[in-house]
């Protein structure tokens, strides 16, 4: 391998093509032309898949053979030329959309960058839609999606450094930061921990994410997805860091906090008092998702004295005849919802929306039924799936069903005790993470001061954070949170 890695073009024409054609494994793909350059013979070399056929013809191959004057670099001015005599490096570069011109007189491959382009269009993402605010998303174009960052903020502290992942795949990543907004420390933090990454390939942004997590066995995702440019370009302007893989329309946020999970978009393009009531909405949806069938358990087998007469005799009259106990309950119905989820998501979209609608009624009322499970367990599965699918971030509404489970099991076993021992549990994990040595609860754990709240629990009016703050930290929403990144 690493006579591979030293190696150089060398020999006469013939011999350079064999070494370039046996490097790429004499793959069929490899398209080999050869012409007379002002009485000189050359080839150009290229992977028909990966370029533009008419423009190599008409931009490379015609201004060559007309040539009268200069050499080959002096002929292609219009194009981005590179020159190099390693083997290794000019193979990457067929493989990334380059003609190669190669001579028997010249040691060195002149390079060419004419790619081609098979890119989708650019349109809104639909697991994160919104009904306020630009349409636009991410693609899986590393140079498009970086385009949509630069249109957006047009300020020269917009910093791209370009790195490779994979022995095998060679995919190319960009971290972006605002140069001197976001903290040094934690832009050195993050580069060194990836520059200690070995891959053999990475395809995705979910494969980056999973090396990168401090606490792979914790159920709360330790960074942000996100397929909207809009999302992306306010938290650069806190002082993040986002990572694009070539390939992957997600890019990832980092450092991240558990309150950026519950910002929406929609929060900013509406005024405050509005984004406030849906952030406080989707705030309570968190207890809803992962308390709400456990409350139901406790009740019915510890607490039912908490109830009114009259909705504890309707549930008890629901509970007569139904054979299975109330976790076993909860459990059945929580597993056949996933199985919904589940196939609504893998089928196509006219037969997914009739599997969520139909099934779900078919299936509702035919447990019911059957009394396997109550009435009143139908209405609080339904409502536990509602609060979780409110989640802005559909990664997080998915972490907080899998807490729902030993949420289930501790009521079951001890009552209101065991869902309090729970929840004390969970914030107490909540205040011990980190993501790149920033604490996964801020502002609560550590204590941030009063003015870090201005935009967690609520959204409160811009005017509220003073001249001083906006023009230091260069950002109107969400500066408070992190305050204590402050550069001085």
């Amino acid at each position: 391998m690493n006579n591979v890695q030293k190696a150089r073009l060398s020999g006469t024409l013939g011999q350079k093509i064999v070494q370039i054609a046996a490097y790429l494994s004499h793959s069929e793909d490899l398209k080999i032309q050869k012409l007379s350059f002002r009485d000189q013979s050359c080839a150009i070399l290229y992977v028909d898949v990966l370029v533009k056929p008419e423009s190599v013809q008409s931009n490379i191959m015609q201004p060559l053979k007309e040539s009268v004057s200069g050499n080959v670099e002096q002929n292609l001015v219009a194009f981005a030329v590179n020159k190099s005599p390693e083997l290794v490096r000019v193979g990457q570069l067929l493989l990334e959309g380059c003609c190669a011109i190669i001579t028997a007189e010249d040691e060195a491959a002149i390079m060419v960058r004419v790619p081609q382009a098979h890119n989708r269009s650019i349109e809104e993402p639909r697991a994160e839609q919104v009904v306020k605010g630009p349409h636009d998303g991410f693609i899986e174009d590393l140079s498009t999606n970086i385009y949509l960052l630069r249109n957006r903020i047009k300020h020269p502290n917009f910093k791209v450094n370009y790195m490779t992942f994979g022995t095998v795949t060679n995919t190319r990543t960009a971290m972006i930061y605002m140069d001197r907004l976001a903290n040094p420390a934690i832009v050195a933090e993050c580069e060194k921990r990836l520059g200690e990454l070995e891959l053999d390939y990475l395809y995705s942004a979910g494969n980056l994410d999973e090396m990168l997590e401090e606490h792979p066995m914790s159920p709360f995702p330790q960074t942000l997805q996100t397929e909207r440019p809009d999302r992306v370009v306010s938290y650069l302007m806190e002082g993040k860091i986002a990572l694009i893989v070539d390939g992957s329309p997600s890019v990832l946020i980092l450092p991240i906090t558990f309150f950026s999970f519950y910002q929406s978009p929609d929060d900013y393009n509406s005024r405050w008092l509005t984004g406030s009531f849906f952030r406080f909405i989707r705030l309570i949806s968190f207890i809803l998702a992962i308390c709400l069938p456990a409350i139901y358990i406790a009740i019915v087998t510890y607490h039912s004295e908490v109830l009114p007469i009259g909705i504890l005799y309707s549930v008890k009259v629901s509970l007569t005849y139904v054979p299975l106990t109330p976790i076993l309950e909860a459990i059945l119905m929580q597993i056949i919802l996933e199985l919904l989820k589940e196939a609504a998501i893998r089928l196509p979209n006219p037969i997914s929306q009739t599997i969520g609608i139909v099934g779900g009624l078919v299936i509702g009322t035919a447990v019911v039924e059957a009394q396997l499970v109550s009435h009143t367990m139908i209405v609080v599965i339904g409502l536990t799936a509602i609060a979780s699918f409110v989640t802005p971030i559909n990664e997080f509404g998915t972490s907080l069903r899998i807490l729902g489970f030993p949420m289930m099991a501790a009521a079951a076993m001890f009552g209101f005790f065991g869902i309090a021992i729970m929840l004390m549990l969970i914030f107490i994990h909540l205040c011990k993470i980190q993501t790149l040595g920033v604490p996964y609860f801020t502002p609560f754990g550590p204590y941030q001061g009063k003015n870090s709240f201005k935009d967690v629990l609520l959204r409160v009016p811009l005017w509220t954070f003073n001249k001083t703050e906006r023009t230091r930290e260069g950002s109107l929403v969400k500066q408070a949170v992190f305050g204590r990144w402050k550069r001085r």
